[in-house]
């Protein structure tokens, strides 16, 4: 089941922000992202907070979500006021599985999100799919309302290994869904992998890797598999039915990804994401992870505007009938401090390709940095050039040498 949410400080009934927040709406880039909490099953592994029709019962229907998630988006320029951003750079859709939604909606909260606070000319849109809940008509019809981008998700190509994850499409499915989605004009499309389930031989993740080199697509995510207290699979694994993941075994394959990608000419841009160009990026995740703001639409979605975050309520019919009321669906926030900043700026910048610069850190920071790069763990010509970018041991070692780094 879902996770549960920090309390933080009350939100405004009104959702109102403090001005120095608004006086900084979209310095440094403003995104929009919109959950949408239904899954057709609950994947083993799976936290998120997604709800299946069993889950929820009769009380929230997905025919009506659609008007929820654009009665927060009146509320958002009700709050943002005289202080609109500039554009919306990035619209990203995820959960859940968003295609569960007919695409004539998807397609109208886009539309809105437009007529709001206008999508910039080259504005990146991107919805998360499951390879089963598409068809090339519903990716035409996606395509012709402005999404440019698809992420699906893969996880496997090993029957074995996506039965352990209780993923539902077959073994080829993602790679079909991939080349539809060419078909129907998306500019980008992104493969997600998992690494490291029980039972995943190492031939299994290379018969992944290649087919989804072999889909074409120019932008792939590997994670490895996080056990998450409360799911199926930690269950499972409590009872001694899995083994837990090794840790060993997620360096392996790591390695094995960055080998099998980097020879398809794909090259890593943060830790988890490689594309085969800088256009094929996804520039959302870079908002989230250089510090733009974005406004989280949806039960349980987290926004950051001028320093201040927030969070919904996380149950879809809570997050609906506060906004049926009128009120901010948010549940709580915080405001970021100084000291706040700094160590999201170092945790989120060290784990892209492009660093960090060196005068960011305090004195112990530096020194810190100056042992990583004598223990192999940053690049000399990045450091000599006044910037902290991870090695590929590095990159197996990314949390530590952020610990390091931090005061």
């Amino acid at each position: 089941m879902p996770g549960e949410l920090p309390d933080g400080q009350p939100v405004p009934a009104d959702g109102s922000l403090p001005p120095a927040a608004l006086a900084a709406v979209g310095r440094q880039g403003f995104g929009v992202y919109v959950h949408v909490p239904f899954c057709a099953s609950r994947c083993g592994y799976c936290d998120f907070n997604t709800y299946t029709a069993q889950e929820l019962g009769g009380g929230v229907r997905r025919e009506t979500y659609a008007d929820s998630v654009l009665a927060e988006l009146d509320l958002a320029a009700r709050v943002l006021g005289d202080n609109p951003p500039p554009r919306v750079d990035t619209v990203f859709v995820g959960g859940g599985t968003p295609t569960l939604l007919p695409a004539d909606d998807l397609a109208r909260i886009l539309e809105r999100i437009d007529a709001t606070w206008g999508l910039a000319p080259d504005a990146e849109v991107t919805t998360e799919a499951n390879p089963e809940s598409v068809t090339p008509e519903s990716l035409k019809t996606l395509r012709a309302a402005g999404y440019t981008r698809i992420s699906l998700g893969m996880q496997s190509a090993a029957p074995g290994v996506l039965a352990v994850l209780d993923r539902r499409h077959t073994a080829g499915r993602a790679t079909a869904a991939a080349a539809e989605a060419r078909d129907a004009g998306f500019d980008h499309v992104n493969l997600d992998l998992i690494y490291g389930t029980p039972g995943e031989s190492a031939d299994d993740f290379a018969a992944s890797l290649a087919a989804v080199v072999a889909a074409g697509v120019d932008h792939v995510s590997a994670y490895a598999l996080i056990v998450e207290d409360g799911t199926r699979l930690a269950a499972r694994m409590g009872r001694g039915e899995l083994p837990y993941p090794s840790d060993d075994v997620a360096a392996d394959r790591y390695l094995a990804a960055e080998a099998a990608l980097g020879a398809a000419g794909f090259s890593w841009y943060e830790v988890s994401n490689w594309a085969t160009s800088p256009d094929a990026r996804c520039r959302h995740n870079l908002l989230y992870w250089t510090g733009g703001d974005w406004w989280g639409l949806g039960p349980g979605a987290h926004s950051h505007v001028g320093g201040v975050r927030w969070w919904n309520v996380k149950h879809p019919s809570a997050y609906a009938a506060r906004l049926a009321g009128g009120a901010s669906p948010g549940q709580g926030r915080e405001v970021l401090s100084g000291t706040d900043r700094h160590t999201e700026d170092v945790m989120l910048r060290l784990r892209l390709a492009t660093g960090l610069p060196l005068p960011v850190l305090d004195d112990a920071g530096r020194v810190a940095a100056r042992r990583a790069l004598a223990d192999g763990l940053l690049d000399g010509a990045a450091y000599d050039a006044g910037r902290a970018v991870l090695t590929l041991r590095g990159r197996l070692l990314a949390d530590a040498v952020v610990r390091d780094l931090l005061p």
